[in-house]
């Protein structure tokens, strides 16, 4: 038996349709759609956003994603002001043991590590 890939359901918090969009404008297409959950899916990595929102859950879940450049990614996100659109929290670049990584803090709490 092998593995074949993991996808998380990750909550969205109060306002499933603004995560939606936070998560489209992060570059994740919607790959499918089954009203109060969906799949969101860029190259590799995908994950399934669900209509659920848990504050304690949220701010205690993490997620890695994997991307070519940290530098790039905070680029971007400045760019497009994804931050000042969404309300949500991004840090600079940071070295860290395992590599260079951009967190956000979604619309629901959870914390996402961007590492390079």
């Amino acid at each position: 038996m092998k593995f074949e890939s993991l996808s998380p359901f990750i909550p969205s918090g109060k306002d499933f349709e603004q995560s939606k969009k936070l998560f489209q404008a992060l570059g994740f297409t919607i790959s499918w759609d089954g009203g109060d959950y969906g799949g969101f899916q860029s190259g590799n990595c995908q994950f399934i956003l669900q209509k659920f929102d848990d504050k304690y859950f949220a701010e205690n879940l993490m997620i890695s994603v994997s991307v070519s450049s940290a530098d790039e990614f905070w680029q971007e996100v400045n760019a497009t002001e994804i931050a000042k659109k969404f309300g949500v929290r991004f840090s600079a670049p940071q070295k860290q043991p395992y590599g260079i990584e951009v967190n956000m803090i979604d619309l629901a709490g959870v914390c996402w590590h961007f590492v390079e």
